[in-house]
């Protein structure tokens, strides 16, 4: 029967152990959640929205516009009755516009409204405006639009960055929890030890092998080890209640992982290679500031120009000579241009001087951004140096502080050595086990900073994501 029961036990623990890996958090899993549901990068998605509505209503400065104007004198001497319908289209690379219309009368209109008549079939027109100095290359709708455009891509780079910093945050999250799980079983292991091993100790203090005062101090190892299982519980809730504001359902609701779905070991998270300039979204948003400050500057340079307009008209009467008589028939075509200029100018002179002394701040803006940003990748890259380094030497100090313990384990049960140095060797093995532990940690967490600082978007879960 007990053979029996070995043999079921071994064909099926493989499996066991197979779905309690299989239902292990991943920091994919983990990565996933945040840069889809942590509430920084929503609500930084929804500023994205709000400029991208910014940038549509500046588009309506380009629509087509039609109108109607009729009117008809129902008293009075005279009986005229008109009507007008006309559509203008502002044209996108000139400050000038198309437009044309149809315009309809009957009756008799006063000499100051002459204009008013028209052929019985009514007149067409077409009409053109444009911007020979000021407004030609650039002009305030332009600019206008421009302007928002660059709101957009601000939007979207802050959004970037943020799921940067959330995306760093919710790996060191979850490091922090793995870590703080695998120190808890650590210190289980611990305790299982002593409370195991209490069974033999009394039976052999029973038998008068041992004194009673050994029974006295396993005790005492038991207590001093359920404290440190206590607090490792603690710190294990803590890191899971930490890691639940990245790691959310569907609903985007969060939730806490429980010690079944721990890892059985500290995933390695390795950054990318640091090769050239840094490219992150703080310094892009710089050079789109400097776009928008450029289109300021531009602006403010149109409006020291001189108004010089180009018009032309072109109109047809169509259909039996009206009221108006003969002059209204046929075609007729007029050109005509338009002369303005402000004598002091001193609004424009004082917006081209403030958007150039912007220009002066971004750029040296830029330069300390950038040298920030390669002092801080630096130095996060010399932590991560340290600390593989310390990794390796608590490695080998874990392996060489099991092998003690295991050897102290064998000299006392074959009575060779004392229940003192057993506990001393047991308890600096897990020492020696959570230092690895923690110092795999932080090169994690260091390595997780410098995917940040690089903005290394694969390593941090964002590559195919909605970014600029």
């Amino acid at each position: 029967m007990i053979a029996r029961f070995l043999l079921m036990l071994l064909l099926f623990w493989p499996a066991h152990l197979a779905a309690q890996e299989a239902r292990a958090l991943t920091l994919d899993e983990v990565l996933r959640s945040s840069a889809t549901h942590a509430p920084q990068i929503v609500e930084a998605l929804a500023r994205v929205r709000q400029a991208q509505g910014r940038a549509l209503g500046a588009e309506g400065a380009f629509d087509t516009v039609f109108d109607v104007d009729a009117q008809s004198r129902i008293a009075g001497y005279y009986d005229g009755t008109s009507a007008e319908g006309r559509v203008a289209r502002p044209l996108t690379g000139n400050g000038g516009q198309l437009y044309g219309g149809y315009h309809l009368s009957r009756g008799t209109f006063p000499i100051y409204e002459d204009k008013a008549y028209t052929d019985r079939l009514g007149e067409l027109k077409v009409a053109g405006l444009f911007a020979l100095l000021r407004d030609r290359a650039i002009d305030e709708r332009r600019g206008r639009l421009d302007l928002a455009a660059r709101d957009v891509d601000l939007a979207r780079l802050d959004r970037e960055m943020v799921a940067i910093g959330v995306q760093a945050r919710a790996i060191a999250a979850y490091q922090t929890w793995v870590a703080a799980g695998l120190r808890l079983r650590a210190y289980q292991s611990l305790l299982a030890l002593a409370e195991t091993r209490r069974g033999g100790i009394a039976r052999q203090v029973q038998l008068g092998v041992r004194p009673a005062i050994l029974l006295t101090e396993n005790d005492q190892n038991i207590v001093r080890r359920r404290a440190l299982v206590v607090r490792s519980e603690q710190e294990f809730a803590a890191a899971a209640n930490a890691l639940s504001f990245f790691y959310r359902d569907g609903a985007g609701n969060r939730l806490t992982p429980g010690a079944e779905r721990l890892p059985a070991a500290l995933p390695e998270f390795r950054p990318g290679r640091v090769t050239g300039p840094v490219d992150r979204p703080d310094l892009r948003s710089i050079d789109a500031r400097l776009q928008q400050s450029a289109l300021r500057l531009a602006l403010a340079e149109n409006d020291l120009k001189p108004r010089l307009d180009l018009r032309g008209e072109l109109s047809y009467d169509m259909g039996r000579t009206g009221l108006g008589g003969l002059s209204r028939d046929g075609e007729e075509a007029i050109v005509g241009l338009r002369f303005s200029v402000p004598l002091q100018r001193r609004q424009a002179r004082g917006r081209i001087a403030e958007a150039r002394a912007e220009i002066d701040a971004l750029r040296t803006r830029q330069q300390l951004v950038s040298d920030q940003i390669a002092v801080e990748v630096k130095a996060i890259v010399i932590a991560l140096d340290g600390a593989e380094k310390a990794a390796l030497l608590a490695a080998e100090e874990a392996e060489l502080a099991d092998r003690m313990a295991e050897a102290e384990r064998r000299r006392f049960q074959l009575g060779a050595s004392d229940f003192f140095l057993l506990n001393l060797r047991e308890e600096a093995a897990t020492d020696a086990r959570v230092r690895l532990l923690d110092a795999r940690a932080r090169a994690v967490l260091a390595a997780a900073d410098l995917a940040g600082a690089t903005a290394d978007r694969a390593r941090l879960g964002l590559e195919g994501t909605d970014m600029p």
